[in-house]
């Protein structure tokens, strides 16, 4: 194994992910969105703000070298290697000064004025009106147009999944297009106040966490549809990682019990899984569980074959024939 200094592998960390890949493998970026940019290998992979998130890892980081051993596999010094091997990276001995990210003002997206659009396609999947009626009371759920001229998906309708601060002031929107593939956070979302389902009781110990807005509101419905008595707050992480948990809880420290209703694949058992052991080694008094859906990969899923089944058991209506209309 070549030898490496202290002074090499200082140099390599220091190198980011959109740095390295702009100088070396540029063809593996795709056009930035929104501030963000993914890879040609790893659709699920994120990189804004100076930072790395690979959803459907479970992982994120900063630098070039973490991605190439996390993500890429590579062996810790050919991953250095590869690091300051290009010739357009600085070489060790050489200061290295990356421009910091650009970072962007979050300004909420634009409400229409008649949401029927996003209403008709949460219906579609399942959500029950009771469930919709509150989440757009509470400011949370609205439709809304995509603004971005460079995007395929430009002007195109959104659900905004929004997140407020602890002044009701909304600092975090996730896009889900709804005649689109478009999903999305809005340039400059804080990710410490995603998307989530207050408690009616604000003293409530309970919270039940999801990857998404959708399966939030799939669960509140499920529990809707079935009389459940059940008061806790539903958070979405937007994803696998826990910045959004973590700092939930951190605000309503009165929280004892938390259920990780991630999807049921392997990236969401995975995250699931290391999540709760974090949770339970900084905190003790949590009482953490891991329960994904039983059938299907989320909630949503759940909900939808439930929908469906109840369906088919109802019996059809019977309507006159059109012949008696006739006679």
């Amino acid at each position: 194994m070549p030898w490496l200094t202290e002074d090499q592998i200082a140099r390599a960390r220091e190198i980011d992910l959109l740095t390295y890949l702009q100088s070396n493998e540029p063809n593996e970026l795709l056009p930035p969105r929104s501030g963000e940019y993914r890879t040609v290998s790893h659709e699920s992979l994120v990189i804004s703000n100076g930072l790395w998130n690979w959803n459907r890892g479970g992982i994120g980081g900063r630098s070039a070298l973490d991605y190439l051993v996390r993500v890429r596999g590579m062996k810790f010094h050919e991953a250095v290697e590869r690091v300051l091997g290009s010739s357009s990276l600085p070489l060790p001995g050489v200061p290295h000064n990356p421009p910091p990210p650009k970072k962007y003002i979050f300004h909420p997206p634009a409400p229409v004025r008649y949401p029927t659009r996003v209403i008709s396609y949460l219906q579609r999947r399942g959500i029950c009106p009771e469930i919709l009626r509150r989440a757009m009371e509470l400011g949370i759920l609205y439709e809304s147009r995509y603004y971005n001229p460079n995007s395929d998906y430009h002007n195109a309708a959104v659900c905004v999944f929004a997140g407020k601060d602890e002044s009701g002031k909304v600092v975090f929107a996730a896009l889900c297009g709804i005649d689109t593939n478009l999903k999305i956070d809005k340039a400059g979302s804080d990710k410490r106040f995603s998307f989530h389902i207050p408690a009616k009781n604000p003293d409530s110990r309970h919270l039940a966490v999801f990857e998404s807005p959708i399966d939030a509101l799939s669960h509140a419905t499920l529990q809707y549809r079935n009389g459940w008595q059940w008061n806790g707050y539903r958070l979405s992480l937007g994803g696998t990682s826990p910045v959004a948990l973590t700092a939930f809880l951190e605000r309503n420290p009165q929280i004892t019990r938390v259920v990780l209703h991630l999807d049921n694949d392997t990236a969401g058992l995975t995250a699931a899984r290391k999540i709760k052991a974090q949770l339970t080694e900084k905190n003790r008094r949590l009482r953490v569980s891991v329960n994904p859906p039983r059938c299907g990969k989320d909630y949503n899923d759940v909900l939808l074959r439930v929908v469906n089944m109840e369906r088919k058991q109802k019996p059809p209506i019977s309507r006159p024939s059109s012949r008696a209309y006739l006679e």
